[in-house]
């Protein structure tokens, strides 16, 4: 059985060390149909206070960014043109920071639940953004606020990349110098990347 990742992990580490150390890990979700999971291959850093493209630029609190001055490991759910999009918070409360998930590697035994999740979607298409893999693993708005340390969302050790790939976040321009950031992380090469072409994929992604 893989480890299950600790709170502590998360007090040890900066965002941007987090976005690219989750890379690998399997994000599991328990649910009445049984456990969803899969690998994370795609992370994006938000830096809070100081990032133009973060919902808590200048530490902006509203109802909706209340939950990004929580604990490291809160659970952040929001919703965009119709799809939810899953974050976790990486610092100390009071620091508004945290990592977008983008995309994932399903496991085999959660394929079947997943395609009827996503109205019979398959293939890369099931998980490689970050609306589908919510809709996939059957996540919803109803998350916002649960922990990854005592909720049916958590986060295992599983595997590590063999090459790690930081470029620019997709879908933040005209956010001044916050738009060139390479707070993406990816695991490169894998099909499972979001706006990826088929020449970037690898057969050699974890080692």
């Amino acid at each position: 059985m893989n480890p299950i990742i600790t709170k502590e992990f998360f007090e040890t580490k900066t965002t941007i060390e987090l976005a690219r150390d989750i890379l690998g890990m399997r994000l599991v979700h328990q649910t009445s149909s049984g456990e969803l999971s899969g690998l994370i291959v795609e992370t994006e850093a938000y830096l809070g206070a100081t990032d133009m493209a973060a919902h808590s630029f200048q530490n902006l609190r509203t109802k909706r960014t209340e939950v990004m001055f929580a604990s490291p490991g809160t659970i952040y759910m929001y919703q965009m043109h119709r799809q939810v999009l899953l974050n976790f918070i990486t610092m100390q409360k009071g620091i508004p920071e945290a990592i977008l998930i983008r995309a994932i590697e399903p496991d085999e035994e959660s394929l079947e639940q997943m395609a009827h999740n996503r109205h019979g979607k398959t293939g890369f298409e099931l998980t490689n953004g970050p609306g589908k893999l919510s809709q996939a693993l059957g996540l919803s708005m109803q998350d916002y606020g649960k922990t990854l340390f005592d909720s049916n969302i958590w986060l295992e050790g599983a595997k590590t990349p063999h090459i790690i790939e930081a470029t620019n976040r997709i879908g933040v321009p005209n956010k001044g110098m916050a738009t060139h950031f390479p707070l993406r992380f990816t695991a490169k090469g894998s099909p499972y990347i979001s706006a990826q072409r088929k020449s970037s994929i690898l057969t050699h992604i974890w080692e």
